[in-house]
């Protein structure tokens, strides 16, 4: 039917980023060895977009396991935010490259370095950036230490002095201490060797009346049909790099719909529909509980309307079955 569509928006993609600017989309997913952007008019139709490998990394530091890119236009320049290692998954850090160009399907990127994120270099991933009271802020997650015998992945903010380095210090805002946020174990499936507590994907979204900074996350392991979205609110008045300012939602916002076949739902992103008049998340899951064996990697890019609440908080509802047909973001060309 003209004017709908239907999830997923394609049969893979990890970790999926869309950003609407100036009568496109930009859209990017995880591609492990490489970093690939699609353009369109159309989100929901991104399986036919044409798209463009935009960076394939040789410095064997940073050239293995390339995870959630984001694509940012920040004062007329474009920056990719991604996280890579030298083939060592605990040795993961953040990189940003830079594009001049108006369109960043023209020209090029170029590297403008691996993002400290403190002193000893911990562990850090997902970064994505926001502008606030003229400032600009990373979000990222990150280890507080190297892991020992457990690791636990914590949500960080800090201030920026540009696009690729860090005005403050580091400040955390989000360790996985609820129940629903420390799911690490398969009852079927794959278990990673030590225990994994985890909060991850963090993502900004502005509430509509302006009352809040919300920052989502994804919580418990990816592995698991347990992944799910949880939310830290700040006003905006508020003090963003202090602790105290952040308040944690006792309960997942998003989570699996095992009655409509939804697994696994979490690393989102927020992408405006074309006139700016509707809110939308886009996010991965499974269709089963884990991976199938001999399967792979089964997550697919999936995205829903979302509503807001009288009291500037975001309602996202439940993952919607791959049956459903859903009305396409408000003012997409189809033609």
């Amino acid at each position: 039917m003209e004017g709908t569509y239907t999830n997923p928006l394609s049969n893979y993609g990890p970790d999926p980023w869309a950003l609407w600017h100036e009568g496109s989309y930009y859209y990017m997913h995880t591609m492990i060895d490489s970093l690939v952007l699609w353009k369109t008019k159309d989100v929901t139709d991104v399986r036919n977009a044409v798209k463009k490998t935009i960076w394939i990394p040789t410095d064997p530091t940073n050239k293995r396991n390339l995870w959630a890119p984001e694509i940012h236009n920040v004062k007329g320049k474009w920056y990719i935010y991604y996280a890579a290692d030298d083939g060592n998954t605990d040795n993961h850090q953040m990189y940003v490259l830079e594009n001049s160009n108006k369109d960043p399907f023209e020209g090029e990127f170029v590297m403008k370095g691996r993002i400290s994120t403190d002193k000893d270099n911990n562990w850090a991933i997902d970064g994505s950036v926001f502008e606030h009271k003229g400032e600009l802020y990373m979000v990222w997650s990150g280890w507080q230490t190297r892991r020992v015998d457990t690791e636990t992945q914590c949500i960080y903010i800090a201030r920026m002095e540009n696009p690729w380095t860090l005005g403050s210090e580091r400040v955390l805002i989000s360790k996985p201490e609820l129940e629903w946020e420390r799911h690490y174990i398969n009852e079927d499936g794959w278990n990673p060797p030590h225990k994994v507590f985890v909060n991850e994907g963090p993502q900004p979204l502005m509430s509509p009346k302006g009352k809040y900074i919300h920052v989502v996350y994804s919580a418990s392991g990816v592995w698991t049909p347990y992944y799910a979205l949880g939310m830290l609110t700040a006003d905006t008045n508020a003090d963003l790099l202090n602790p105290a300012s952040w308040k944690k939602s006792p309960k997942p916002l998003f989570r699996q719909s095992p009655e409509n076949g939804v697994f696994g739902t979490g690393h989102n992103s927020f992408f405006k529909s074309p006139d700016g008049k509707e809110d939308y998340i886009l996010y991965h899951a499974r269709d089963t509980q884990v991976d199938p064996p001999g399967m792979g990697d089964t997550r697919s890019p999936r995205t829903q309307k979302i509503e807001w609440g009288k009291d500037d908080y975001p309602l996202f509802g439940t993952p919607y079955p791959k049956s459903k047909r859903l009305v396409k973001p408000s003012g997409t060309q189809t033609k």
